[in-house]
């Protein structure tokens, strides 16, 4: 399939999604897109070779009746029954199924973001390499303010991957190394183009509406956006929540089309992007 280049490229390029699903949400203006739907029955909707980034925040599979730290008070880890724990094969197989339809609908030189933590990161590294994917960098987002060790038998949790990966090894990717700077906000330059990002965790502001029980913060997905993607380009979100990645695409001029099967979420994602403007209004 040809690749799209002209004005219409965000209509054409989902055409054929328009024609099976209806979106749950629209902002023509803006070009974004939600749909309310499971990954697995919308990605082969999608044309081959029309989106420039990927940036996905898929199950971690960590929901087995432990326990966290949340405003003070002692909470389960559980986040729902798309969490729940499974065995490895089970957890391998659909880390696999999505990375290839993801790698299909990726242009040549696109790259794709995951995120996760030792409950499904390896995996996901695996199954890139096993697809063909070039991984580009793992980084290691430190977290300001993590939950406290309430059990007191392992190291406290205070991080987590993004693995940050190219579609093939011949690919030209898109990295923004200057434009980093403009997002420093007093770090250190030298910090911001390091693999250890030392960020804080989900602001209040960004709960105004509600929140998802994995939700990142914007300051993460806004590093990762602008790192790897250019003014007008189309950005996808194949488990999106509560919207975060469509928040700072909106603020950021890109295109912008994500999916979740919850619609409880997609209502918070939907309030979210009715309320955020765009850096140029």
């Amino acid at each position: 399939m040809k690749y799209y280049n002209n004005n219409f490229e965000f209509d054409v390029q989902l055409q054929i999604a328009e024609n099976n699903f209806s979106p749950f949400y629209y902002d023509f203006e803006n070009k974004i897109k939600l749909y309310n739907l499971d990954t697995f029955s919308f990605l082969p909707n999608i044309p081959d070779n029309c989106v420039d980034l990927i940036f996905a925040d898929p199950p971690y599979f960590l929901s087995s009746g432990g326990i966290t730290c949340s405003s003070g008070k002692k909470v389960c880890v559980d986040k729902g029954e798309w969490d729940k724990s499974r065995d490895i094969e089970s957890i391998h197989n659909f880390n696999k199924k999505w990375l290839s339809e993801s790698k299909r609908i990726l242009k040549a030189n696109g790259t794709i973001w995951v995120c996760g933590t030792f409950h499904n990161i390896f995996s996901v590294g695996f199954a890139l390499q096993e697809l063909g994917f070039k991984i580009l960098n793992n980084i290691v987002w430190e977290k300001k303010d993590p939950p406290p060790n309430l059990t007191r038998r392992y190291f406290t949790h205070a991080s987590e991957h993004l693995i940050w990966a190219a579609k093939t090894k011949q690919s030209r990717h898109t990295f923004n190394y200057k434009t980093l700077k403009t997002i420093s906000n007093g770090e250190a330059i030298k910090s911001v183009w390091r693999d250890i990002w030392k960020m804080p965790s989900v602001d209040h502001s960004e709960k105004v509406f509600g929140k998802h029980p994995t939700q990142k913060p914007e300051g993460v997905i806004k590093r990762a956006i602008l790192a790897s993607s250019n003014t007008g380009d189309l950005v996808f979100d194949p488990f999106c929540g509560s919207g975060t990645t469509g928040v700072v695409c909106k603020k950021q001029n890109r295109k912008f089309v994500g999916i979740d099967n919850n619609i409880e979420y997609l209502n918070i994602a939907k309030k979210r992007l009715a309320s955020t403007n765009n850096r140029n209004n």
